[in-house]
């Protein structure tokens, strides 16, 4: 070996990243198996074993989902940051710096415009890692400038839904984002154009009681979680024991609240299909 090569290997920047047992393998939250990575990434983040659904982030969302070479991001829009200048325990400024550091995303919505099996759509996907998928100014204008993106190509806006709630550190602004995002959809359905949800674990408080309950079709990926409010507060308050299988999307669509359970390896079939359904089958040219 080379003195340069030497050198080389000993660089942090030269060096090749090593295969551990930390990135070899993945722990199912779901059944708590092993399974291997890459077989857990090449099934869509879906284990094989269990089929428990992980949650992923726009990149992953948009290359399952859109055709190859299809899509495009759309810009993040920009907001007051910090408004309130919060503090708890940290800054929320530092909160804001960490999850940009930790997620490589402006916020917690992320859209993109392409196609679906040909069909035109926006699509806007929460990203839960991102301090919760937690709805602030970020989150409520993004979802405007969705809709707004969708009107202006004239095709369905689809959110992917994956939220705790408000953001807390936005105060009264954050829940201000409710009424605003109504008011977007309504711009959408005055245009003609469907609005799509697809709720994903775990969809919850604010964003539950707003844009994720008002969808045109109400799609869920299996075993989510679905609620406003916790379970234990619930309980607390009826003083009555809640079925297992409360707030999930099986109970949901049990009880006439969503239209279908899909797992994530039909998602996009059955999302073109819907498309399809709603726009009369039109498709983009090209």
């Amino acid at each position: 070996m080379s003195w340069l090569n030497s050198v080389r290997n000993a660089l942090s920047f030269g060096a090749k990243p090593k295969v551990t047992s930390d990135n070899l393998w993945h722990k199912c939250k779901g059944c708590e198996q092993m399974v291997f990575s890459k077989e857990w990434e090449e099934n869509q983040f879906v284990c094989p074993k269990c089929d428990h659904h992980d949650r992923i982030g726009p990149s992953e969302r948009f290359k399952e989902l859109f055709d190859e070479g299809s899509w495009q991001v759309i810009a993040a829009p920009k907001v007051a940051e910090d408004p309130l200048r919060f503090r708890d325990s940290k800054r929320y400024a530092d909160r804001l710096k960490a999850a940009r550091a930790d997620t490589a995303e402006q916020d917690a919505l992320v859209n993109a415009h392409g196609r679906i099996d040909g069909h035109a759509a926006v699509v806007g996907v929460q990203d839960f890692a991102f301090m919760g998928g937690s709805m602030g100014l970020a989150v409520g204008e993004a979802f405007v400038r969705g809709v707004e993106n969708a009107i202006r190509e004239h095709c369905p806006y689809v959110i992917f839904t994956a939220s705790g709630g408000a953001r807390m550190q936005e105060g009264i602004l954050s829940l201000m984002q409710m009424p605003r995002s109504t008011v977007a959809i309504d711009m959408l359905r005055d245009a003609g154009l469907p609005y799509i949800v697809v709720l994903t674990d775990p969809t919850s408080g604010g964003v539950m009681a707003a844009y994720a309950m008002l969808g045109d079709i109400q799609i869920a990926e299996p075993r989510a979680t679905l609620a406003f409010t916790g379970r234990r507060v619930i309980e607390n308050t009826i003083r009555e024991k809640l079925p297992d299988d409360f707030q999930t999307s099986e109970y949901y669509l049990e009880h006439g609240l969503i239209d279908m359970v899909v797992h994530r390896h039909q998602l996009k079939a059955r999302l073109a299909t819907v498309i399809g359904y709603l726009t009369a089958g039109e498709k983009v040219a090209g």
